[in-house]
C-alpha cells in the first residue's frame, strides 16, 4: 500500500552517498573499527590534486550529485582538508565530515571548514558518559575531545549527526543514548550495527531477535524523536517500518511515513552498492566501507562507470538475486539485507542477512522499493 509519493531516485544511475576515506590515519584504537586505523597517513593516499578529480567525478554523477562524506580514520589529519571541502562545496556538492574524537578537530578548525563550505559534522558517541565512550574508543579522553566538537559545531550552527554503534558492548545502554539524544540538538541519529571486519571482528554483535526488539525500539522512538533514526548496515529497519505503518494503518491511526522520510532524507533504502559507494584512502571503489572489495580505482577509472556498470554493484542493486531467506523475503526489494554482513559471515555477498529475525517463508513476488 502507498502512502504518498516518493521523489525519484534511481539507484542503478547514481549513489544516494558517496562516502571518501581520505586517510586511514587516526589516533584513536577503537575497538570495532572497519579499517584498522593506522598511526600515520599512507604516503600513497590520494594527493589534493587526486581529491579534485574525485570530487569531479562525484559532480559527473548528474545534476542532482550524491551526498559527499569525508571520513576516515580522521580526515582532520589532511592538511589539505579545507581545500578539498572548498572545492567540494563550490562543485555544488553538499559536503560532510566525520571527525574523529580527537584533540586535532578544534573549534578553530572547524570553523574554518564551516567557512569553507562545509554542510553537516557526524561524530561518534558510542557511550552515554566517559568510562563507556572512552573504554570502546580505546583512548581516554576521546569523550571529552567529542563533546568538544558537538559544543563548537552547535556555537557554529553546523548541522550535527551522531553517530553510535549497535554491538553487545553497546546494547544496555541504548535508552540512555537515546535520552541523551534528546538533550542535544541533533539533527539525526545513525546507528551503525556492527559488522564483524578489521577490529570489529573481535566483537560480539547482537543477537537477530534482539535486533528485533532494537528497530521495533527505534521505529517507536522516531514517532516522537525531534531528531531523525537511520540505521546503517540493518536494512531490515526497512521492513519494520513497513510493518508497523500498516499495523497503524489498520487501527485507523494516520501513517508517519510522509514525517520519517524527512528524518532518513534518503527517498529510500541505501545498502552497500545499492546507493552508496566507497572510495578508500588509495583510491579503490567499494561497494562499501565494510564490504572493501575492489572494483576499481579513481586514478584509472571513471566512479561513475564502475558504480553504474561493474557486475558486482549491478548484482548488489538487483534484489532478485540475493539468496537463501533474502532470497524468498517479501521484502527484498526494500531491505535486500546488510551484503557487508552476509559477506563477513559466509564469504558470499548474496547471502542471507544473518541478523535478521524474520521468516520469509516460501518465495513470493517482491513489494515494489519505490524510485
Amino acid at each position: 500500500m502507498k502512502t504518498g509519493p516518493i521523489p525519484a531516485f534511481d539507484f542503478n544511475q547514481a549513489p544516494f552517498l558517496v562516502i571518501w576515506e581520505m586517510t586511514r590515519a587516526c589516533a584513536l584504537a577503537c575497538l570495532h573499527c572497519r579499517a584498522d586505523a593506522i598511526p600515520c597517513r599512507d604516503p600513497r593516499e590520494l594527493s589534493t590534486e587526486e581529491g579534485f578529480r574525485l570530487i569531479d567525478q562525484v559532480k559527473a554523477f548528474g545534476p542532482k550529485p550524491p551526498l559527499f562524506v569525508l571520513t576516515g580514520g580522521d580526515p582532520m589529519r589532511r592538511p589539505d582538508l579545507a581545500e578539498l571541502v572548498r572545492y567540494g562545496a563550490d562543485a555544488g556538492l553538499t559536503v560532510a565530515l566525520t571527525p574523529s574524537g580527537t584533540a586535532a578537530a578544534t573549534p578553530a578548525r572547524l570553523a574554518e571548514l564551516k567557512d569553507a563550505g562545509l554542510s553537516r559534522v557526524a561524530v561518534s558517541l558510542d557511550g552515554p558518559d566517559p568510562d563507556t565512550h572512552d573504554a570502546f574508543r580505546g583512548v581516554r579522553g576521546s569523550y571529552a575531545w567529542t563533546m568538544r566538537i558537538i559544543d563548537a559545531a552547535i556555537a557554529l550552527e553546523l548541522p550535527l549527526q551522531i553517530n553510535s554503534t549497535i554491538c553487545r558492548l553497546t546494547l544496555p545502554h541504548l535508552e540512555t543514548m537515546a535520552a541523551r539524544m534528546a538533550q542535544l540538538p541533533v539533527t539525526l541519529w545513525a546507528l551503525f550495527f556492527l559488522i564483524q571486519t578489521g577490529r570489529g571482528a573481535g566483537l560480539e554483535q547482537i543477537s537477530s531477535d534482539e535486533c528485533e526488539r532494537v528497530l521495533n525500539y527505534l521505529y517507536d522512538l522516531s514517532l516522537v524523536s525531534p531528531f531523525g533514526i537511520k540505521t546503517t548496515e540493518a536494512p531490515h529497519y526497512q521492513r519494520i517500518v513497513w510493518q508497523r505503518e500498516q499495523e497503524r494503518l489498520r487501527a485507523g491511526e494516520p501513517a508517519q511515513t510522509d514525517r520519517r522520510r524527512r528524518q532518513l532524507r534518503a527517498p529510500r533504502s541505501v545498502n552497500d552498492g545499492n546507493g552508496f559507494v566507497f572510495i578508500d584512502h588509495l583510491g579503490n571503489i567499494c561497494p562499501s566501507g565494510f564490504l572493501p572489495a575492489q572494483r576499481g580505482n579513481v586514478r584509472t577509472a571513471r566512479l561513475a562507470e564502475v558504480y553504474r556498470e561493474d557486475e558486482m554493484f549491478r548484482r548488489l542493486r538487483n534484489a532478485n538475486a540475493l539468496l537463501d531467506r533474502c532470497g524468498r523475503c517479501r521484502f527484498r526489494a526494500i531491505c535486500g539485507g546488510s551484503r557487508s554482513r552476509a559477506f563477513a559471515a559466509t564469504g558470499a555477498v548474496m547471502a542471507s542477512d544473518p541478523l535478521c529475525a524474520y521468516d520469509p517463508g516460501p518465495a513470493i513476488e517482491p513489494l515494489v522499493a519505490h524510485a
